[in-house]
């Protein structure tokens, strides 16, 4: 097939497409707060999760972070971040992979204080975008009553973005969401050796 062939197929493949495209454009009108959850074994999660922060401080948007089971070492993110406090509010309030902790007792103290933090977040109409990084470990071990972090998601203001990373996130938190994207493993480098890399894993 020549050239000028192809380029002309691709122009009219991309007619049609413009049309579907524009067409579902119309369609959705709607501005209202979105919530977001980022779920899934595979790698990415919490990165998204901080590309949206970073998106919505380009913005002019506040932003609250509070991460549940993270704490015990400072990531990359939060280093950066710390550095615009009048834009954003970082909080790092767990002890480290339950793993690691081995203490479910303090591992549910953290998160419940965790999630009184997170509350007052959810009800001020200021803060554009709060990412609850991590949130889905605390509710796979029921560290938190899903109903009442269902309700408090409901709950926030109209306009008020919310993200959620962590694998295994609840049914009743996919219930909810607006947009749940499902992250899976095709390769790992740790699978091959590969320790966890500064500025990538952390």
């Amino acid at each position: 097939m020549t050239t000028p062939t192809l380029n002309q197929r691709h122009h009219q493949r991309m007619l049609r497409k413009k049309e579907v495209v524009d067409a579902k454009i119309k369609a959705a009108q709607r501005h209202t707060g979105v919530l977001v959850v980022n779920t899934g074994n595979g790698k990415g999660k919490s990165s998204s999760g901080f590309g949206m922060v970073i998106r919505a401080m380009g913005h002019g948007k506040k932003v609250a972070v509070v991460q549940f089971i993270k704490g015990a070492m400072s990531t990359g993110e939060e280093l950066f971040l710390r550095r615009f406090p009048d834009e954003i509010q970082f909080h790092a309030m767990g002890e480290g992979y339950t793993w690691e902790t081995q203490n479910r007792e303090r591992d549910v103290e953290k998160a419940q204080a965790a999630w009184q933090m997170a509350q007052g977040f959810l009800r001020d109409p200021e803060i554009g975008l709060v990412l609850l990084d991590e949130l889905n470990i605390a509710l796979k071990y029921k560290y938190l009553d899903i109903a009442q972090v269902v309700a408090d998601l409901d709950g926030r203001p109209e306009m008020q973005h919310v993200v959620v990373t962590g694998r295994a996130a609840p049914p009743e938190l996919i219930e909810i969401a607006d947009t749940v994207t499902d992250m899976q493993v095709v390769k790992h480098a740790f699978t091959d050796g590969i320790a966890a890399q500064l500025g990538v894993e952390w």
